[in-house]
């Protein structure tokens, strides 16, 4: 008798939340105490007033969640209530009022908090002493200004444990967000959430298209596989490297290698239709890894 499949993240947590360490808390609040301060104008605009709950404590209190481990809102309202956490002082609040407060807090003060930070971090890695990179990075570093990464991931169910969510049928998945990651510095350059989790990485395009530069390389998911915003790409001179289908049918133009190790040519792939133009790509397929073959654009 084969025993049910369980997903452990969805499994209830018992355990109790991971101790606060000191260096770290004070090395969070030195970093984000200036973004939070920087979104306090539009913080009032947003008609919110500056009472417990306000903006600097659901930072602390998100963050608390996250990196405590805290189970849930009744843990986090203990702590609260004991002893505080990283800037928040002991502080008495219900419940209700903590949970009331995560519903219908608005979460582009959070999205402005956290972008203003990844800014100031990328700012940081430029002045620091780096890490030595790859070898296959420092190489295209050579060639191009930027290397990013592009991919698409569907976000998990919903637990429906809140009862503002009960009514969501199970299994309702939560959305699609595509992000946008900077090789070098390992840090994101753009984040965008659609609400419906079917929606296709392809909706994704036009917001890449109008972030990317020339000289820059991306590294793309292979749900970003269409032709006609490879050839856009193309024509803002943006380079970029992605996995072909199986199956895929295209001509042979010119072998570079067709050693062992490497077969490397130039191909045309498309049918010449609006949505698959005929492109000149490159294809590489290395035999230490048969199951991977990329295409990616060759400019002369």
């Amino acid at each position: 008798m084969s025993r049910r499949k369980t997903n452990r993240d969805h499994a209830k947590k018992k355990h109790h939340p991971l101790i606060e360490n000191e260096v770290i808390a004070s090395h969070l609040q030195a970093l984000l105490s200036p973004a939070i301060l920087n979104q306090q104008a539009f913080y009032r605009q947003l008609g919110l007033r500056n009472r417990i709950l306000n903006l600097s404590f659901m930072v602390a209190a998100v963050l608390t969640l996250l990196w405590r481990n805290v189970p849930g809102v009744q843990e986090l309202t203990r702590l609260l209530h004991k002893e505080g956490f990283l800037w928040v002082e002991a502080t008495q609040v219900t419940q209700k009022a903590l949970s009331q407060r995560f519903l219908t807090f608005p979460a582009i003060l959070l999205e402005k908090v956290f972008k203003e930070l990844v800014s100031h971090l990328q700012q940081q890695w430029t002045f620091r002493q780096k890490r030595p990179l790859p070898d296959s990075v420092n190489f295209a570093l050579s060639r191009f200004e930027k290397v990013w990464i592009v991919d698409g991931s569907t976000l998990e169910a919903l637990f429906r444990k809140l009862k503002s969510l009960e009514d969501i049928p199970p299994g309702t998945l939560a959305g699609k967000m595509a992000t946008v990651i900077d090789l070098t510095t390992r840090l994101p350059i753009e984040i965008w959430l659609k609400t419906k989790a079917a929606t296709s990485d392809v909706k994704f395009e036009s917001d890449v298209l109008n972030l990317v530069s020339a000289k820059t390389l991306l590294l793309l998911d292979r749900g970003f596989y269409h032709f006609q915003f490879w050839q856009q790409l193309i024509e803002k001179k943006v380079d970029f490297i992605t996995r072909i289908k199986k199956g895929a049918s295209f001509q042979i133009k010119e072998v570079f290698s067709n050693s062992y190790g490497l077969r490397d040519r130039l191909i045309v792939i498309g049918s010449g239709s609006k949505n698959t133009p005929i492109l000149t790509l490159r294809r590489a397929r290395s035999s230490f890894s048969q199951t991977m073959a990329f295409l990616f654009d060759f400019s002369p």
